[in-house]
Protein backbone atom coordinates (compact mmCIF):
# COMPACT_ATOMS: atom_id res chain seq x y z
CA UNK A 1 0.00 0.00 0.00
CA UNK A 2 1.72 3.09 -1.19
CA UNK A 3 1.36 6.44 0.52
CA UNK A 4 -0.72 8.78 -1.63
CA UNK A 5 0.60 12.20 -0.58
CA UNK A 6 2.39 12.76 -3.91
CA UNK A 7 -0.68 12.08 -6.12
CA UNK A 8 -2.99 14.19 -3.94
CA UNK A 9 -0.40 17.00 -3.88
CA UNK A 10 -0.23 16.92 -7.68
CA UNK A 11 -4.02 17.04 -7.97
CA UNK A 12 -4.18 19.98 -5.54
CA UNK A 13 -1.22 21.73 -7.19
CA UNK A 14 -2.97 21.53 -10.56
CA UNK A 15 -6.04 23.18 -9.00
CA UNK A 16 -8.19 20.09 -9.52
CA UNK A 17 -8.86 19.17 -5.88
CA UNK A 18 -12.47 20.45 -6.16
CA UNK A 19 -13.13 18.44 -9.34
CA UNK A 20 -11.11 15.22 -9.04
CA UNK A 21 -11.39 12.40 -6.51
CA UNK A 22 -8.53 9.95 -6.00
CA UNK A 23 -9.74 6.39 -5.42
CA UNK A 24 -7.02 3.92 -4.53
CA UNK A 25 -6.08 0.87 -2.54
CA UNK A 26 -3.27 3.03 -1.15
CA UNK A 27 -3.08 4.86 2.16
CA UNK A 28 -3.08 8.53 3.15
CA UNK A 29 -1.23 10.69 5.64
CA UNK A 30 -2.74 13.57 7.56
CA UNK A 31 -1.52 16.02 4.91
CA UNK A 32 -3.88 14.77 2.18
CA UNK A 33 -6.33 17.29 0.70
CA UNK A 34 -9.28 16.93 -1.63
CA UNK A 35 -11.64 14.01 -2.16
CA UNK A 36 -9.50 10.98 -1.42
CA UNK A 37 -10.80 7.47 -0.89
CA UNK A 38 -8.21 4.93 0.19
CA UNK A 39 -7.90 1.33 1.31
CA UNK A 40 -10.40 0.35 -1.39
CA UNK A 41 -10.71 -3.39 -1.27
CA UNK A 42 -10.52 -5.86 -2.90
CA UNK A 43 -7.42 -4.46 -4.46
CA UNK A 44 -6.71 -4.49 -8.16
CA UNK A 45 -3.92 -7.03 -7.66
CA UNK A 46 -6.52 -9.46 -6.27
CA UNK A 47 -8.50 -8.97 -9.51
CA UNK A 48 -11.29 -7.23 -7.66
CA UNK A 49 -13.75 -5.03 -9.56
CA UNK A 50 -11.44 -2.01 -9.26
CA UNK A 51 -9.08 -3.81 -11.68
CA UNK A 52 -11.76 -3.44 -14.38
CA UNK A 53 -11.91 0.36 -14.19
CA UNK A 54 -10.58 2.20 -17.23
CA UNK A 55 -9.92 5.85 -17.91
CA UNK A 56 -13.16 7.58 -18.77
CA UNK A 57 -15.39 5.27 -16.69
CA UNK A 58 -17.81 7.09 -14.43
CA UNK A 59 -17.60 6.19 -10.76
CA UNK A 60 -20.37 7.29 -8.43
CA UNK A 61 -19.33 8.03 -4.86
CA UNK A 62 -21.94 7.58 -2.12
CA UNK A 63 -20.08 8.81 0.97
CA UNK A 64 -22.91 8.41 3.55
CA UNK A 65 -23.41 4.76 2.55
CA UNK A 66 -19.68 3.94 2.06
CA UNK A 67 -20.19 2.80 -1.53
CA UNK A 68 -18.35 3.20 -4.81
CA UNK A 69 -20.03 2.11 -8.03
CA UNK A 70 -18.55 2.08 -11.49
CA UNK A 71 -21.23 2.89 -14.02
CA UNK A 72 -20.68 -0.13 -16.28
CA UNK A 73 -22.60 -3.40 -16.45
CA UNK A 74 -21.67 -6.51 -14.48
CA UNK A 75 -21.04 -8.26 -17.80
CA UNK A 76 -18.59 -5.55 -18.88
CA UNK A 77 -16.79 -5.84 -15.52
CA UNK A 78 -16.62 -9.61 -15.93
CA UNK A 79 -15.36 -9.33 -19.52
CA UNK A 80 -12.67 -6.83 -18.52
CA UNK A 81 -11.53 -8.94 -15.56
CA UNK A 82 -11.06 -11.95 -17.84
CA UNK A 83 -8.44 -9.90 -19.70
CA UNK A 84 -6.58 -8.83 -16.53
CA UNK A 85 -3.36 -10.77 -16.11
CA UNK A 86 -2.78 -12.56 -12.83
CA UNK A 87 -0.69 -10.43 -10.46
CA UNK A 88 2.92 -11.56 -10.30
CA UNK A 89 4.87 -10.01 -7.41
CA UNK A 90 8.32 -8.74 -8.32
CA UNK A 91 9.68 -9.85 -4.96
CA UNK A 92 10.02 -13.64 -4.77
CA UNK A 93 12.15 -14.23 -1.66
CA UNK A 94 12.79 -12.85 1.82
CA UNK A 95 10.54 -11.14 4.33
CA UNK A 96 8.65 -9.08 1.76
CA UNK A 97 7.76 -12.33 -0.02
CA UNK A 98 6.41 -13.68 3.29
CA UNK A 99 4.41 -10.49 3.67
CA UNK A 100 2.89 -10.85 0.19
CA UNK A 101 1.99 -14.49 0.86
CA UNK A 102 0.65 -14.14 4.41
CA UNK A 103 -0.79 -10.69 5.11
CA UNK A 104 -4.45 -10.20 4.24
CA UNK A 105 -5.88 -7.13 2.57
CA UNK A 106 -6.04 -3.98 4.71
CA UNK A 107 -9.78 -4.05 5.47
CA UNK A 108 -9.53 -6.82 8.11
CA UNK A 109 -6.34 -5.35 9.53
CA UNK A 110 -3.43 -6.29 7.24
CA UNK A 111 -1.62 -8.13 10.06
CA UNK A 112 0.88 -10.95 9.58
CA UNK A 113 -0.15 -13.95 11.67
CA UNK A 114 2.35 -16.77 11.98
CA UNK A 115 2.44 -20.09 13.80
CA UNK A 116 5.32 -20.97 16.10
CA UNK A 117 6.46 -23.72 13.69
CA UNK A 118 6.65 -21.16 10.89
CA UNK A 119 8.78 -18.87 13.05
CA UNK A 120 11.23 -21.69 13.84
CA UNK A 121 11.47 -22.63 10.16
CA UNK A 122 12.45 -19.11 9.11
CA UNK A 123 14.43 -18.16 12.17
CA UNK A 124 12.08 -15.25 12.95
CA UNK A 125 11.79 -14.08 16.56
Amino acid sequence: MREMLTPTSLITGAGLDKEVALITDGRFSGATRGASIGHVSPEAAARGPIAAVKEGDIISIDIPNYKLNVEISDKEISDRLERVAKFQPRIKTGYLSRYIDNVPRPAPGGVLRVERADMKKTGAR
